[in-house]
């Protein structure tokens, strides 16, 4: 196995409470491109090209920005979103605004062959069904993550919340596999 595999974030999903009311329909005025649906969702959704993710607007407040590859593509996305929100009257402070990352999804390349089969009975707190999905899905509690892991040696990791629970998460599965002579 790979030491120092190539890992590829997917995806992370970060959230911010302004603490303030968002008055949605308003916002829609200063927003021409957000999607506002009350009927079908309560929240305003907001796709932007650059960085390119979308944002999940609600009138609590709450903000969640998903899609983004980075902390930064984060942090512009946030920042464009509070710009527009304030175009609508409220008054937001930006070091009020707290980001936090509720989950990072990353692939990678172990650079080596798993036998699923086998492994589906030495790892614990691991599911196989073959039929239903072809890979192995393995959950591991510090850091709490779950790995998709595949017999091609593709693995994906979802549910961490930074890039050193990714880190400590990759660096137990190595030595797990390892143990068991993988």
């Amino acid at each position: 196995m790979k030491k120092n595999m190539k890992i590829s974030v997917q995806n992370m999903v970060a959230s911010v409470d302004t603490k303030k009311t968002i008055y949605l329909e308003k916002l829609l005025h200063v927003l021409p491109e957000g999607e506002y649906e009350p009927e079908q969702f309560p929240g305003l959704v907001f796709r932007m090209d650059e960085p390119k993710v979308a944002t999940l607007i609600f009138r609590s407040g709450k903000v969640i920005c998903v899609g983004a590859k980075s902390h930064s593509d984060i942090e512009k996305a946030i920042q464009k979103v509070i710009k527009y929100i304030k175009e609508t009257g409220v008054n937001i402070s930006s070091k009020d605004v707290k980001i936090t990352i509720e989950n990072i999804v990353i692939s990678a390349d172990l650079g080596m062959e798993l036998q699923l089969d086998t492994l589906a009975f030495q790892l614990e707190s691991s599911e196989y069904e073959p039929e239903q999905f072809p890979g192995l899905v393995y959950r591991i509690y510090n850091p709490k993550v779950a790995f998709l892991l595949f017999s091609s040696g593709r693995i994906v990791c979802a549910g961490a919340k930074s890039m050193k629970a990714v880190k400590k998460a990759l660096e137990f599965l190595r030595k797990k596999l390892k143990s068991i002579k993988m």
